[in-house]
Formats: C-alpha cells, structure tokens, sequence
C-alpha cells in the first residue's frame, strides 16, 4: 500500500537525521516544512519535501492535506490501558473530601481495581482493553506502553500480560510491555511485604522473561507501596532477567528513587510532581528520560511536575497519560499536550516534542517513531483544517484530528 499526502500546510517535526532524544533548550525547536508533501510506502516514511520539489508519484490513494497538518502520532509511554471495570465510585469519594491514600487504606484504589481484574475473564479483559486501545488510536496515539500491576498475583499478572501480547498482535499500534508487579501489597500480604516482594522476584520475574511477555521492570517506588530497598531488588532482579528498568517515583514524596533508577540506567522515570535539587542533578548526564503525566495531576488536583526546572537544567522530558482507572481515566494525548502548555508552562514546540520523540525514547523506539524523517515508520495525524500548530493545544475542548494513520494504514 502506498499513500501520497500533498498540498500539506505544514509537516511538522521533520528529522532530516534520525534525532532520537530531545533536551534542554532544543525542545523549543520544532523542524517543519510549509506547503509539503510526504510518500508512504507500505509502512514507511519513504519521501517529503517542499510541493515545489514534488515530482509526480502514482500512489495507491492520494491525500490532499490542503490546510491541514501533518505530524507524527503521539508515543504515549505510560498507560495502565488493560484493566476491568472502572472506580468511578472513588471519583465520587474524592469529590466528597477523601484523599488518595485514604481511599486505599479503605480498600479502594490499586486494591480494588486487582480484586476485580482477578474475577474477570481473560477474553473479557480483553475486550474491555481493545476498546480502549481503539479510542486512543482514533485520539492520535500510535504507539504505547502497557503495564501490568491490577493483578497482584502470579496468575493475574500473566492473565494481564497475555492480553497486551494478543493486543500488540492484533493492533496496528506499537505497544511495549512492562511488568509492574509491584505496584500495591496485595491484601493478603498486608503484614508481610517482603513476602510479596520474595514472590515477585523468585516467581513472577523468571516466569515472565521465561514466557517473553514484557520488555520492562516497574516498580511504584513510594510511601506505603515499595521503598528504595525493595525497589533495588526488584529492579536487580528483574535486570537480571534481560527486563529494563522503569519507575513510578516521586508522585506524592521525593525520597531518593530518582537516584536509585539513574543508578540502574532505567530508561524513564515517571510522575515526578515532588522533585528536589538532587533529583534533577542526578539526571543529569544519565540515559534515564524524565516523564510528565499532567493529566493524573489534573484528575487528582496535585502538583504538577516541574517541567520548567527540569528542561531548564538541560533535561529532557517527555509526556505520557497514566492512563487508568484510579488516577487518570483518560488516554487523550491531546489533552495531555494541551495541559502541559497551561499548567507545566511549557511552549507548544516543547509539550509536541515531548510527546514524540521524547515519548518514543521512553519507550526505547525512538530510532523508528516520533519524528518525520526517511525510513521511520509511518504513523502520522493529520489535523482538520486550522490555522497553526499552536491550535493543538490552544483548543484544549476540541477535536483538531482529521485523520489517522498508523503502520502506513488509514484508521477508518
């Protein structure tokens, strides 16, 4: 399948290098190319350029992008997209004067959502998710990270991770797993976390890297869930297995976590609403990209990360959803880009880089997705018709995607 996109306003994030990761000062550039054109052959980016440049190309089906956008699909690299049933119940307790902690010591939280998860069948888990997935599709995400974490057991986790690999076979979307097994003490271990952690890391991890069913180790590295000493093990544990590190850390304190990963060369460090001095100088010079997840932020009404403070020490950062049931029961990475404009104070050539290439690195995908540049991967959005990019986050209520494109398919 070829597809020929003509008479573009603007091609937006254009590499004419394969740029893998974005920092500092350099995530106020944002590469484009006005009134272009741009060849898709089967699923790759293959040719774009200036309509002056355009010599005729017979393609399969032809776009005219008069007025219109182009850029790359939005790389989402936080999500909890497969999970069963929904809190919506806690929303309402939040709204009447409880805090997050007080609804999981209630039971609720993490808790429930895996007492439910465990009661679901796997093929309804299943479809439960693939609606989801199919939503954030439509919204401009083409490629995700799925975490496991709402099973708590070692047959629930693995009912979990079974649902991602069939959704990463049956989806056009790029999806990159992640065992978070550690993500709550499961009531049954209440009084005993190490025991928890003991199974974690002599069955979960090796039956996981045994049945290839992730790609990376998490851990929600917090008060009252995993402290650094766990987090260590399990980390160490699961490297050993060939996973790579990743870390829920510093949501609702900052206590040496963001250390402890750039120790282990994690490949991102997520939430980051509490930091501290020595969180941001320990980034520095890492491989480790910071994550940004506004939207959890907005829903729960905490402090937003300091996205100026980071990118300002010379940091990257990326966006991503935390799409869940609990925190953030939304998968729009639009409204992720938009918040990240007016609650992180972030430029919109910042917040769309962060929600490409950077997104994509924190993925590990970075060398095939996140930017427009010969022999990636095409996944592309393209917008209504609107006057710049700065409208992308500008119209945070409304729907600017005209159409989708991923794996070089039009999404119907």
């Amino acid at each position: 399948m070829s597809i020929l996109i003509i008479n573009i306003k603007e091609l937006i994030q254009v590499r004419e290098h394969n740029v893998t990761i974005v920092k500092g000062a350099d995530m106020k550039i944002l590469p484009t190319i006005k009134n272009a054109y741009l060849i898709i052959e089967h699923d790759t980016i293959v040719e774009y350029g200036p309509m002056s440049d355009y010599i005729d190309y017979h393609a399969e089906e032809v776009i005219d992008a008069k007025g219109k956008m182009v850029l790359p699909a939005w790389c989402d690299s936080h999500t909890h997209i497969v999970y069963a049933g929904d809190r919506s119940q806690e929303f309402v307790d939040r709204i009447n004067g409880l805090i997050y902690e007080e609804i999981a010591e209630r039971g609720g939280g993490i808790l429930n959502s895996a007492e439910v998860l465990q009661n679901t069948s796997e093929e309804d888990l299943y479809q439960q998710s693939l609606k989801r997935l199919n939503r954030v599709m439509q919204l401009g995400t083409g490629a995700v990270e799925i975490k496991s974490g709402y099973g708590l057991t070692v047959e629930a986790e693995l009912k979990m991770l079974r649902v991602i690999k069939r959704l990463k076979k049956e989806s056009l979307a790029t999806i990159k797993t992640t065992l978070l097994a550690a993500h709550a003490v499961p009531k049954e271990f209440k009084d005993n976390k190490k025991g928890f952690v003991d199974l974690v890391v002599s069955e979960m991890i090796p039956e996981v890297a045994k049945s290839k069913l992730a790609d990376y180790i998490d851990v929600f590295c917090e008060k009252g869930y995993f402290d650094l000493e766990d987090t260590d093990r399990i980390l160490t544990s699961g490297k050993a297995f060939g996973l790579i590190p990743k870390i829920h850390v510093n949501q609702f304190n900052a206590f040496g976590g963001v250390a402890l990963a750039v120790r282990h060369k994690a490949l991102s460090v997520d939430h980051l609403e509490e930091m501290r001095t020595e969180d941001i100088e320990a980034l520095k010079n890492s491989i480790t990209m910071p994550v940004a997840l506004p939207s959890c932020s907005y829903f729960l009404s905490i402090p937003y990360s300091p996205a100026r403070q980071i990118m300002d020490a010379g940091l990257p950062l990326a966006l991503a959803t935390d799409y869940n049931p609990g925190s953030t029961p939304s998968g729009n990475m639009n409204f992720v880009v938009s918040t990240a404009c007016i609650k992180l104070r972030m430029t919109p050539e910042e917040a769309i880089n962060a929600a490409t290439i950077n997104g994509a690195y924190a993925m590990g995908i970075s060398n095939q997705y996140g930017s427009i540049c010969r022999g990636k991967k095409a996944n592309l959005i393209i917008t209504k018709e609107i006057e710049s990019y700065n409208n992308l986050p500008y119209a945070f209520g409304d729907n600017l995607i005209d159409t989708v494109i991923i794996s070089g398919k039009v999404l119907d």
